[in-house]
This record gives structure tokens, sequence and C-alpha cells, in this order.
């Protein structure tokens, strides 16, 4: 299991633990986190589980795919820390990992 924190528009965190091996979308869908629509289902066809990756975290997660940046292009607010959460799978090392939902989806 790894530790996942959300934290939303206002600043509020929500923390909580994750398979390895599932996605931080899998993750945030499991235990409500408000913010992850995902109304694609995870397949990277949409934008609606979109996040922005903590800066500390950044080199951890690693870049987007060229798929997955050509989904962002559809969300809202985008950043050069923007990831699909749908996209980032959690390992050991994620343990910790910091992604802020944006204040609302595309």
């Amino acid at each position: 299991m790894a530790k996942i924190n959300f934290v939303d528009h206002s600043g509020e965190t929500r923390s909580i633990e994750a398979e390895v091996g599932s996605t931080v979308m899998e993750a945030a869908i499991r235990n409500s986190i408000p913010g992850i629509e995902a109304e694609c289902g995870g397949a990277c066809a949409c934008a609606t589980c979109h996040v922005y990756v903590d800066e500390a975290w950044q080199e951890s997660v690693g870049a987007p795919t060229p798929m997955e940046e050509d989904m962002l292009d559809f969300g809202y607010d985008i950043k050069p820390n923007s990831r699909l959460s749908c996209q980032i799978k959690i390992t050991d090392a994620l343990d910790g990992l910091v992604v802020i939902t944006p204040e609302r989806q595309a």
C-alpha cells in the first residue's frame, strides 16, 4: 500500500491508502475523492481525472505520454505539472505522493 495525498483547490487534504499497481484515479474513485470524475473510467479518453502533481513528486511520477498530452488539451487550466490520474501507476516509490485537484474538471 502507498499513501496518496489529495489536496483540493481550497487546500483541504485527504490522505488515503492505495494499492500498489492501481492508478491514482482508481484509488480516488474507490475512496470518493472529490474533484475526480473519471468519466471514461481510466481509458485515457477524456480529461476528467486531471490533477496537478506536486513539484517535489514530478520527477518520480514522470512525464505524460504523447497520448496523455493529447487528452490534457481538453482539460481545464492545464499547467506544466498537469497529469491525468488514470495514467499514474502507483508504486512503492510513490508512497506519500501529493496531487492537487483543479477547481473543476473539463
